[in-house]
């Protein structure tokens, strides 16, 4: 077991582990100092000297990040001396930086940004005939651009390819004031969580190309949720905005910290399948290729339900939340129905790696299994009630609860995609997570438990 040890922080006592590196112990307990270099998933790298601290018995400040915690120790993260070397620090790191912040996609969530509004630089020391230029605009791959001129060298891109990916794209180039980030010769980014290193980039160096000038993030509200594009279940924040008259719109996924599950990283794929939530719904109830009214949707539901009483077969969808699919099996109990969730479907061995993309592309299928409800293919029915499963079996009749157009049936019901409701899912190790409710559209279509309540009334 490990150590604990007492340690003094701006006059407050705090207990941590023995060895451990302080700036851990800052960041835990919020303390705030300011560091470019540092990520607890990266490990120290000691370049960018901006977390200096001053240490009881130290000559000079030490670096946070370097600095590993024993009994007794007695820590100063303020004061006039040590502000004054961050403020000598952050004008090393400003000297060639460019004032773009009106047209930077980071501005409003950058470090260089915060760090200046705390230790601000009103008259520079240093003058400079010009600054050094560099290159705008350069398409590493995997969706992201560089801008050389922004970076500080905080070097988290490249140990993100070393340390993590092990893809090794990623190195700094160049001595002094021209060292910069490049992709190495002959190499482009590519690996399947190259997208991360825009997150972790603290400036704004670094951007997606998908987001790149969509929307300024001030403007951007953000919930808790799950990305549903496979069983890991990796936690992410939706970042969307309602324009005045217009519909919410999702303009991002972001990694959520989650230890453990996701860490702090997802994959690309996951990240971007934020676009298809949105593209090609379906937003009408169509009977027989005629857009209808909900009433009469639910009567037209109920002459099938009545039409084929004997014989009804209920398709669950494994990725709904596990209110929805237990409100589905008590409908379907009531019914009279048998209850089938196909999961071979989501199988895609291609998929699947040793970091965080699973085999298994269903987000719940872990509740399928727990509620016991049958897996293999249903035989035909006179009626198949298809809850936006992406499989369609033989049937004399077919009603289609769909998030997404291209669906066949007597009779076509939209519903509402996870992101414009709330619930849990539980991922393939068992854990049961909660997903808010991100959009609220103009004209919502009805959840799946909506529906139910409307068939049971």
């Amino acid at each position: 077991m490990s150590e604990m040890v007492e340690v003094v922080v701006d006059d407050r006592s705090y207990n941590a582990e023995k060895g451990s590196l302080l700036i851990d112990l800052l960041i835990k307990e919020q303390i705030k100092v300011p560091y470019f270099c540092y990520h607890e998933a990266l490990g120290a790298d000691g370049n960018c000297r901006m977390c200096m601290v001053e240490i009881e018995g130290q000559k000079r400040p030490q670096i946070a990040c370097d600095t590993f915690i024993k009994e007794g120790m007695e820590v100063r993260s303020t004061g006039e001396n040590i502000e004054k070397v961050r403020t000598d620090i952050l004008e090393l790191e400003l000297i060639n930086h460019p004032v773009d912040c009106p047209v930077c996609d980071q501005a409003g969530e950058c470090s260089l940004q915060d760090f200046y509004m705390d230790y601000g630089l009103n008259d520079s020391k240093i003058s400079i005939p010009e600054k050094v230029k560099g290159l705008k605009k350069v398409d590493l791959g995997a969706n992201v651009m560089l801008d050389q001129e922004r970076c500080v060298l905080c070097a988290r891109c490249t140990r993100f390819t070393d340390k993590i990916t092990h893809s090794h794209e990623l190195g700094i180039i160049g001595r002094g004031d021209h060292a910069r980030v490049s992709t190495l010769p002959g190499k482009k980014l590519s690996n399947p969580y190259a997208m991360n290193v825009v997150d972790l980039c603290p400036v704004g160096a670094l951007t997606s190309k998908d987001f790149r000038f969509k929307q300024r993030v001030w403007f951007l509200k953000t919930v808790n949720s799950v990305c549903h594009g496979c069983a890991k279940g990796c936690n992410i924040y939706i970042d969307h905005n309602k324009m005045k008259y217009q519909d919410d719109v999702i303009y991002r996924f972001r990694p959520r910290r989650n230890d453990d599950v996701n860490g702090f990283f997802i994959c690309d794929e996951g990240r971007l399948s934020y676009k298809a939530l949105q593209e090609e719904r379906q937003k009408k109830m169509i009977l027989k290729h005629k857009e209808i009214f909900e009433n009469e949707a639910l009567g037209a539901f109920q002459r099938l339900l009545d039409i084929y009483k004997m014989s009804i077969t209920v398709l669950i969808d494994a990725n709904l939340y596990t209110e929805e699919i237990e409100a589905i099996f008590d409908f379907a109990k009531k019914i009279g129905a048998n209850v089938h969730a196909p999961l071979d479907v989501y199988r895609d061995e291609d998929f699947h790696d040793d970091m965080l993309r699973s085999s298994d592309r269903a987000a719940n299928s872990k509740t399928i299994e727990r509620l016991k409800i049958e897996t293999a293919l249903p035989t035909k029915s006179g009626l198949l009630i298809n809850f936006n499963h992406p499989q369609s079996f033989e049937s004399d009749a077919l009603v289609n609860f769909s998030t997404h157009q291209n669906r066949n049936g007597d009779l076509i019901l939209p519903m509402a995609t996870y992101a414009e409701s709330s619930g849990h899912i539980c991922n393939e190790d068992g854990i049961d997570q909660y997903c808010e409710q991100a959009l609220h559209m103009n004209d919502p279509v009805p959840t799946v438990i909506e529906w139910l309540e409307k068939v049971g009334s």
